[in-house]
């Protein structure tokens, strides 16, 4: 491939990022591009001394190129036949990939599996693609023939969930479609807990697959207490709760599809101390009950999402924290965690700091929490490291 694709050349001494094996060309980087590259285009990424340094996808705004291989030489079919097959090889040695106990799992996790741009997150016999790239939209065929390749007849559907990640990052309309098959809902299980996930009509890709080694270890504090889990969702950690014998279970979120769905899995799961509450969690945890918790989970979706937007943030992850501090019995455990990429983690642990000082309460860490390893961290990319989770222990 190398000679043949549109050229990015950088400017002098901005190669050590891509030398140090990082994937993102900002646009501050580059000299010059050749004309005629449009969004979603291959390119090679030369260095100011000529120099190859890797093939990409070419993209409008601050990131320019994402690469794909630090290699000159890329073969189209064969590429993503041989980058989808290393992702389940992974999956595979962590015994995912043939588990009765656990039928979902995230299969391609973006940088962390060389593949910037993409997800892909299986659920039982179908495959959930969300492209979060142009280049990586346009390249669907190529993907969807690599997972035909890999999985063969274990795979009866794959659908594209694309719309809309790809709208809020170009300006071109798409609209989610089957890629195989039709089917649109399946029920799953995550270490022997059932839950139902509805890809089209769900949040994200159906499922937040990225938190069940998290969910597990609340079994650990559940049993005989009375949890709360605010920003329930479907209830992931209200249904692991439920089943490790917690006294009650109560599920907050604002969403009324979120507590249809968790509802639904409390009724899968036959958990008869099950509650659920649709109301604004902060509103909930200052105003409309005046219960104690045991074990209280805050797991917000992001409040920044850019660096613009972290001051607010922090705010926010900070007045959560504290009202969580405040509603917690002495002796209790908090599950608190954070999804923003740009929030790290000693940003966080600033904020919880923070929370508890003005919430006066004794607090020591227990577990510092992460994403599952099926999102893998790229070593050279460290900003895929975007879940922070704290297990803290209140008196």
């Amino acid at each position: 491939m190398t000679g043949t694709l549109p050229r990015v050349v950088l400017h002098p001494k901005k190669e050590r990022s891509l030398l140090q094996r990082h994937p993102w060309v900002f646009s501050g980087a580059i000299r010059s591009i050749d004309q005629g590259v449009s969004e979603g285009d291959w390119v090679e990424v030369i260095g100011s001394d000529g120099r190859f340094l890797g093939a990409g996808h070419f993209h409008e705004g601050s990131i320019k190129v994402r690469l794909l291989s630090f290699h000159p030489t890329v073969g189209e079919q064969q590429f993503w036949n041989e980058r989808i097959l290393a992702a389940y090889h992974l999956r595979e040695r962590l015994g995912l990939t043939r588990s009765k106990q656990t039928t979902a799992y995230r299969l391609v996790h973006g940088e962390g599996d060389e593949l910037p741009g993409l997800i892909i997150d299986i659920y039982g016999d179908t495959a959930v693609v969300q492209c979060h790239s142009w280049g990586m939209y346009r390249a669907l065929d190529q993907i969807t023939e690599a997972l035909i390749g890999c999985y063969g007849e274990r795979l009866t559907t794959i659908f594209d969930k694309s719309a809309d990640t790809l709208e809020r990052q170009t300006e071109r309309k798409v609209d989610n479609r089957f890629l195989k098959g039709d089917r649109t809902a399946t029920t799953i299980e995550e270490n022997g807990v059932r839950f139902h996930v509805n890809w089209v009509e769900g949040q994200k890709t159906g499922f937040f697959l990225d938190q069940r080694e998290n969910r597990e270890l609340i079994r650990t504090y559940a049993h005989e207490r009375d949890v709360l889990n605010t920003f329930s969702y479907s209830g992931g950690f209200s249904m692991y709760a439920g089943l490790a014998g917690a006294r009650s279970v109560v599920s907050v979120d604002s969403s009324r599809k979120a507590i249809e769905a968790c509802n639904r899995n409390a009724e899968l799961n036959g958990l008869q101390q099950h509650a659920s509450s649709c109301s604004d969690v902060f509103d909930f945890l200052k105003h409309q009950s005046e219960q104690q918790f045991d074990l209280i989970v805050l797991d917000p979706p992001a409040f920044a999402k850019h660096l613009s937007s972290v001051e607010n943030a922090m705010i926010g992850y900070r007045n959560l924290n504290t009202e969580g501090f405040r509603r917690i019995k002495s002796g209790g455990i908090l599950f608190t965690f954070s999804c923003s990429q740009v929030m790290d983690k000693l940003l966080f642990r600033k904020v919880v700091f923070q929370a508890a000082l003005q919430a006066r309460r004794t607090v020591r860490i227990l577990h510092q929490l992460s994403q599952g390893p099926d999102h893998p961290i790229n070593v050279y990319h460290p900003e895929g490291e975007y879940l922070k989770g704290l297990v803290l222990y209140v008196s």
